[in-house]
């Protein structure tokens, strides 16, 4: 009887494994190979667990195939594959500080009358790397694959700024180092709504957005994201001796490689979940995503005595934070219309605060994610905000629906201007091919007349409605066209109100080119891309004339890039546009630019501008990079200056912290 019960059990196991193993390996191939989970972290652990308990108990159903024994996914095809100098494992995670305390308790039973002091550091949430230096020179980069063998990224990597091909000062004869390559919150909001505007899908998290940023196949696209690095372990080494994990972080820093700004060393329990709080405290002012806390060995020799399992070292572990979620109201689904017809769902929101701001709305992407979701008009939904920057609509309770509930549709027409809409076969955006669509209309002329563009200042959201609602502009050209009459019949609009905006107008004609190339609104040219274009090319005429494979071949640029510029200029609509604004006397020649001057104080510094300035902060970066300087977005030890105006906050403060020299506008004209 015991012996039927037992092969009952034994049966049962078996055959849930089998659906587990099935499961998670898809999930796996989601998560490492394709870059688009379809599940959140906790529920994959919880799967997880499940196998790993079950194994427990039943060890003789263990198979080497099982998810349990292997890393990650498989190389990608599509690269050439590296095989790791040491293998590259993954953590034990836990949501639990119970389990953080047996995981301790386990370490030190395994060390008996030894202290073990740990380091606790963030988690970041991006794709684990791994780069060889040999003799300080970069040889290559690999992610971490199946922990065994990575795809070779190194062209990709190379385009990320913050990471040295040649390590600063005396470099180890060989040096492995790994780490994380992350996008920057800011990034990552900015890279979704361009994604949204032009009816491509939004990547879920920063992760996400970087895992699908490092393995393009065409650089220049990597090189247009906003991507950093922290790195925070080896793997072979040769040349140095380290014998601790705290000693690593003064190295990496004298090498010139990025790491942890904030980590803690603690010599028990009560101080590992010290730091593990504090840490909590102070993540959500780190420009990029971390969604944990990782606590290590410091002894290096203990670590070697510890040992690891098939999957992960016992000597770490990563205790991984609740994402903040709210419950509230689905009002009501509308449509909202991009600048290309792109149609986007919205949600309207009973108000509700997460992550420390109000939210009323969330972007529900597509019909798609709608339907695979089941989101109803009605239901009480569950908020959080994707990488602590975009809220987004994590799952339904359906256990609290009544019958009221709503189903949403896609219209049929376009709810501006009535047109027909199309669905191209494979792609999820659902398009208004009416090219003067208002609400396209409106949403180009917004980004033509934005900051980052031409920067007509008073030609705002507001402004822009009234002119296409009363037909006083079809087309961006019209902008030029505009009368202080026309203008004088508009709501709040006085007699300076019209006279600002046309002089406004009247100088955005004296924009650079690069200004005018993003203005306009081409398929994946950025800003980057965009300055890359005006250096090459002497003018708009140069620019229409190239050959795809010229344009493929300038930095910035690449293979999908060049050739989405070639087809946006051999429609016969955007060539109509671009002799209308010639018409106009816009500026269509590149200002070449001439080499900094020796004696420039601003030549190879770094800058970074915050602030309220006299000027807009687009022309203080101009004139940084036009005498050899950069301008980055966040502020770091590679920071040479702030140029800071009144109202400065965060960024100020860290500068203060890191004793980076502080600028005000006065001194920064002495300097430029």
């Amino acid at each position: 009887m015991v012996s039927w019960l037992m092969a009952e059990t034994l049966a049962s196991a078996a055959q849930r494994l089998a659906e587990l193993r099935g499961e998670i390996a898809e999930h796996n191939r989601r998560y490492y190979e394709d870059d688009a989970p379809v599940i959140a972290d906790r529920d994959y652990d919880r799967l997880y667990r499940e196998l790993l308990h079950l194994e427990m108990r039943f060890p003789q159903l263990v198979t080497a195939d099982s998810p349990s024994q292997r890393v990650g996914g498989q190389p990608l095809k599509a690269f050439t594959q590296v095989t790791h100098r040491a293998p590259m494992l993954s953590l034990d995670n836990t949501y639990s500080e119970e389990e953080v305390g047996a995981f301790y308790r386990r370490i030190e039973k395994l060390s008996p009358n030894e202290d073990v002091p740990v380091v606790v550091e963030p988690k970041v949430d991006g794709v684990a790397v791994s780069l060889l230096y040999e003799n300080g020179r970069l040889r290559y980069a690999a992610t971490r694959g199946d922990g065994t063998t990575g795809e070779d990224v190194t062209q990709n990597v190379r385009t990320i700024s913050s990471i040295p091909r040649q390590l600063k000062g005396a470099a180890p004869e060989l040096f492995e180092v790994r780490g994380e390559v992350y996008m920057t919150k800011d990034g990552f909001a900015k890279l979704n709504a361009e994604r949204s505007e032009v009816g491509l899908s939004v990547f879920a998290n920063p992760r996400n957005s970087a895992a699908g940023s490092l393995k393009q196949l065409d650089p220049a696209i990597t090189a247009q994201r906003p991507l950093g690095v922290l790195f925070y372990g080896t793997g072979a080494v040769e040349g140095i001796e380290l014998t601790h994990h705290s000693q690593l972080f003064a190295l990496l820093k004298k090498l010139g490689l990025p790491c942890a700004e904030r980590w803690w060393e603690a010599q028990s329990l009560e101080e590992i979940l010290s730091a593990i709080h504090q840490l909590d405290k102070v993540r959500h002012d780190f420009p990029y995503e971390t969604d944990g806390a990782v606590v290590k060995v410091d002894s290096f020799a203990q670590r070697a005595s510890l040992g690891m399992t098939a999957k992960s070292p016992r000597w770490a572990m990563a205790f991984k934070y609740e994402a903040e979620r709210v419950e509230t109201e689905l009002l009501d689904i509308v449509i909202q219309v991009g600048r290309t017809g792109v149609l986007t769902p919205v949600a309207v929101l009973d108000p509700v605060t997460v992550s420390g701001s109000r939210v009323a709305r969330a972007t529900l992407h597509n019909e798609e994610e709608i339907q695979r979701k089941d989101i109803r008009i009605g239901d009480t939904v569950v908020i959080e905000k994707a990488g602590e920057v975009i809220p987004a609509v994590v799952s339904v309770r359906t256990d609290l629906r009544d019958g009221s509930e709503k189903n949403f549709r896609m219209p049929a027409q376009c709810p501006v201007c009535r047109s027909k809409l199309v669905k191209e076969e494979g792609q999820v955006a659902v398009r208004c091919v009416n090219a003067q669509c208002p609400a396209q209309l409106k949403r180009r002329i917004e980004h033509f007349a934005s900051r980052g563009a031409m920067d007509i200042e008073g030609l705002g959201e507001a402004m822009v409605e009234q002119l296409v609602s009363r037909e006083l502009v079809r087309a961006v050209s019209d902008i030029y066209r505009l009368t202080s009459a026309q203008l004088d019949e508009l709501k709040r609009m006085g007699e300076k109100s019209v006279a600002n905006l046309l002089e406004a107008i009247e100088r955005s004609k004296q924009q650079p080119l690069w200004r005018l190339l993003f203005g306009i609104g081409i398929l994946h040219v950025g800003v980057s891309a965009a300055r890359a274009l005006a250096d090459h090319f002497a003018n708009l005429d140069e620019l229409m004339a190239a050959s795809p494979e010229e344009l493929q071949r300038i930095p910035d640029v690449g293979e999908v890039v060049g050739a989405s510029i070639a087809q946006f200029f051999r429609e016969p609509g955007n060539r109509e546009m671009i002799e209308k604004l010639r018409a106009t006397g816009s500026r269509l020649t590149s200002e070449r630019k001439t080499a900094p001057t020796s004696d420039s104080k601003i030549t190879g510094t770094t800058w970074v501008i915050t602030g309220t300035l006299s000027k807009p902060r687009d022309e203080f970066a101009e004139r940084i990079i036009q005498q050899g300087g950069k301008v980055s977005g966040t502020v770091s030890k590679k920071t040479s200056f702030v140029l800071a105006g009144e109202e400065a906050g965060s960024k100020l403060e860290k500068a203060k912290k890191l004793g980076i020299a502080i600028v005000d506008e006065a001194a920064f004209r002495k300097m430029s």
